[in-house]
Order: structure tokens, then sequence, then C-alpha cells
């Protein structure tokens, strides 16, 4: 599978809480997330995200708290994934569960600028920079987590497997 979109950037630390401001959590619903996703972060981020576009972040992308709100609003939000020096862990996990993929390549978010063409190979982990020239070698996700991409996260993935109708 490959991946295509421009890059968003972002510094360190950004937090659950600059993803979806804590304001916005007594909903669930993924459409309402995304229409604020990033807002205390970028406040124009959420009205101009293209499908399939990159975050690019520093390092502890995703500190703060558990809540599964943040990858959701992201994911919502049409985000194709997000490239990082390093993630909080917790968000990490959340990621998984909910099939947006992500990668940490401290190189890659070195040579990325804003509306930089992105694509990625999810197979592989390759990230290439087309219009520099650049590709980066982040690593690749294991094949377990590749599934829970394809199929929109661990609930639908199990449910498949279960014969179950897919969310």
């Amino acid at each position: 599978m490959i991946l295509e979109g421009k890059a968003w950037i972002f510094g360190d630390d950004i937090d659950t809480d600059a993803i979806i401001p804590a304001r916005y959590l007594n909903t669930h619903d993924p459409e309402e997330l995304a229409r604020h996703c990033m807002e205390d972060a970028d406040p124009e981020f959420a009205s101009k995200v293209s499908r399939g576009d990159f975050i690019v972040a520093g390092k502890n992308f995703g500190c703060g708290s558990s809540r599964e709100h943040a990858p959701i609003s992201i994911k919502a939000a049409g985000v194709g994934g997000i490239i990082a020096v390093s993630f909080a862990r917790i968000f990490f996990r959340n990621a998984m569960n909910i099939g947006l993929p992500i990668w940490e390549c401290p190189e890659a978010v070195q040579a990325i600028q804003k509306g930089d063409s992105i694509k990625v190979d999810v197979e592989k982990g390759a990230i290439e920079l087309p219009q520099k020239g650049y590709t980066f070698q982040a690593t690749p996700l294991p094949e377990f987590i590749q599934q829970l991409i394809v199929n929109g996260g661990l609930v639908n993935y199990v449910r498949l497997k279960l014969g179950k109708e897919a969310l």
C-alpha cells in the first residue's frame, strides 16, 4: 500500500490536548472530533487538511492523556499517517488500535518542510520526498499492524476474523 499526501509540520511534545482540546471530549463522534483536530496547535488545520495528508512532528507526539479521541480525530480528519521523531507510547498503541499508520523517522522529519509531497510505502516503511529526490527508511510496520491498518483498526480486524460484519 502506498500513501500519498502533503506535509503539515508540528513541533515537539504535541500533547493530546493540542490534538483534540478537552472541551470537545463530550462526544465520541469521529466527524465532530475531526472538525476540531489540531485546533489548539493550528486553528486552520481541520479546515485545510486534505485526505491523505501527513502530520510530521518532532519528539514525543501524542504525550499527555491516554484518550483515544486524539488519534480518532486525526484519522477522521483524513490524515493518511504521522511521521515523527518519536511518539508517546500510549498514543502509539491507540493509533495502532484504530488503524492510523505512524512511523518514527528522525531523518525524514528533519528533511520535510510544510507542504512537501510525501509518499510512504507502508509495507517497506520507505518515506519518499519525490520533489526533493530523498528516500528515508523508517522501521516497517509489522505485518499484523499492516493488517490492522488495512482493516480499519483492531475492532474491525477481530470482527472480520470472527466472521462478523465490520463496523
